[in-house]
């Protein structure tokens, strides 16, 4: 029977899926028995409080006793002056930055829910996750307001919005606060974020986690595969809102006592300062940003680099091993998914097998199985099915019937498994288009691509692409009159960019007569995979 804190705000544990439509929650490890009640950032900062480095800065470093008293400051402006109440949900929007980390932990020990968003995000992305999760309040980067503040117009609901960064007003609030704060005393099962991810329909789904979720995560991959120590530096590309990068930033390294540098631009060159001049020695980005690394990495001192985690897509083998090869480093891969948190199938150090997945992170099980959820075999390919610690409740959406079946998290991955238990992955079974890491929604862009005067009909497939696995591809129908070519390629480029958020424009874009369709006018965009796939083949040689 779960235990819920008596939070004035019910909405989040009102909108969860009938417990029911749960998955099977396993707990076979003995430090995943957690106590009724329970605070992910009472455990993760307030008793790890220390004069050792927490998060560095441009400046030097704030030890865990400065990032404590951040966020007790940031958590009395949140309740003193804001009017949070426990169960709120408080939009964040920042780049990574020292501050952001400081506002996720005050968020939480006020008793709030954290919902992160990429700070690419556009109005019309905003305006579904702030009217989905009736987000109260927010805490913004003053760089970042415009989209926002144009979203809080379409939603009342956003009423408490507070600036920080050059210019802003939390700073200033902060200062006149005492540095002390008591940590709501929350239920383990109480919501403590809630993650949102795009489906195929371009309307976004949002995870609900719980503090002991939090938790459970790291002392399942960051204890039992990452092995994080209080000695190292972490560092990496994926945003904060991500929760790939929520682990890599916040979870695994304030666990285990360690320090996190947070880069506010990642690119190769901020990731190659990260290791070289700041001593960074655990990395966390995409088989992309490791494949951007590789000209340059045998260049610099990269003595201090320990471990490198992969996550996003999947690792092609010989990336794998083109960085062993300069570093000396074997990457540690991995799949994990919103609804699941984190990772829950990965290898590190001798168990690494370059090309699989992995098997099952201790604590977690899974199986290939059939349609009728049958495991398969080894060597038969199938779709994904895990169970754990941690799995899917989405907040009030009737697609949990989709991710859940029997107790067991459908990811959306056709995987097979080896004799000795490796998983090896081997295609999306959804039209998600992952490129470079990130999960883009093909109809989401289409619909951005409609709303231009020239466009009469378009159709959006991942095209396979040896830098970023996979880029956006349009293939465009033309409204009479309009003539394609490359100057209206880079308009419709630019005009996606400006209504969604611009990392999901196609790079890619062809002009064609017709799409092919179904009988009844449903465009087959398999057909159009496929011949990408087919153009991206290399060709056998002529005799």
């Amino acid at each position: 029977m779960e235990t819920y804190t008596a939070h004035l705000d019910t909405f989040a544990r009102d909108n969860l899926p009938p417990r029911e439509a749960w998955p099977e929650f396993v707990f076979d490890l003995p430090e995943l028995s957690y106590p009724e009640r329970l605070n992910a950032a009472a455990e993760l900062l307030d008793k790890m409080v220390s004069g050792r480095p927490a998060v560095h800065t441009d400046e030097g470093a704030w030890s865990y006793r400065d990032l404590l008293e951040k966020a007790n400051r940031i958590s009395r402006v949140l309740t003193e002056d804001m009017h949070l109440v426990p169960g709120n949900r408080v939009l964040l929007r920042a780049p990574n930055t020292p501050m952001l980390i400081a506002a996720w932990f005050a968020v939480l020990k006020a008793g709030g829910i954290v919902v992160a968003t990429m700070p690419l995000l556009r109005k019309p992305e905003l305006l579904k996750i702030i009217g989905k999760a009736q987000v109260t309040h927010a805490l913004t980067d003053t760089r970042l307001t415009e989209d926002l503040e144009a979203a809080r117009a379409g939603q009342p609901v956003l009423e408490n919005v507070m600036t920080f960064g050059p210019g802003g007003e939390l700073e200033e609030r902060m200062a006149s606060k005492p540095a002390d704060f008591e940590t709501v005393e929350t239920a383990a099962e109480d919501v403590a974020i809630i993650a949102f991810t795009s489906g195929t329909t371009g309307e976004p789904k949002g995870c609900m986690h719980s503090h002991r979720d939090l938790l459970a995560v790291c002392d399942t991959f960051g204890k039992r595969v990452l092995k994080a120590q209080p000695d190292e530096v972490f560092t990496g590309t994926p945003p904060l809102a991500f929760t790939y990068g929520l682990g890599g930033y916040t979870l695994f390294p304030m666990r285990a006592g360690a320090s996190v540098l947070p880069i506010e631009k990642p690119g190769p060159d901020a990731l190659l300062e990260a290791i070289e001049r700041r001593g960074a020695t655990t990395i966390f980005t995409a088989p992309t940003g490791y494949r951007a690394l590789l000209d340059s990495i045998g260049e610099i001192d990269a003595s201090s680099l320990r471990k490198c985690v992969s996550a996003g897509e999947p690792l092609p083998a010989a990336t794998s091993d083109a960085w062993f090869e300069k570093t000396g480093v074997r990457i540690i891969d991995g799949i994990g998914s919103t609804e699941m948190l984190h990772i829950f199938i990965s290898a590190s150090g001798e168990d690494i097998r370059p090309g699989s997945t992995g098997k099952p992170v201790p604590g977690y099980r899974a199986r290939v199985v059939a349609d009728d959820m049958s495991p398969l075999p080894p060597g038969e390919v199938g779709k994904l099915a895990v169970k754990g610690p941690t799995g899917c409740r989405y907040l009030a959406d009737p697609r949990q019937a989709d991710y859940v079946v029997d107790g067991w998290n459908i990811t959306g991955d056709s995987y097979r498994m080896d004799e000795d238990g490796y998983f090896w992955f081997q295609a999306r079974t959804d039209d998600m288009i992952i490129s470079a890491g990130y999960n883009i929604s093909g109809p989401e862009v289409e619909a951005a691509l409609l709303g231009h005067r020239a466009v009469s009909e378009c159709a959006v497939v991942a095209s396979p692409d040896e830098e970023r696995g996979n880029i956006v591809k349009a293939f465009v129908v033309l409204r009479e009159g309009a003539s394609g070519g490359p100057e209206l390629v880079k308009e419709l480029q630019d005009f996606v960019k400006g209504r969604i958020a611009p990392y999901k424009y196609p790079r890619a874009v062809e002009f064609v007569d017709e799409l092919p369709k179904t009988q009844t006018g449903k465009i087959q965009r398999f057909k159009l995979r496929e011949l990408e796939k087919e153009r991206a083949a290399p060709r056998g040689s002529v005799s």
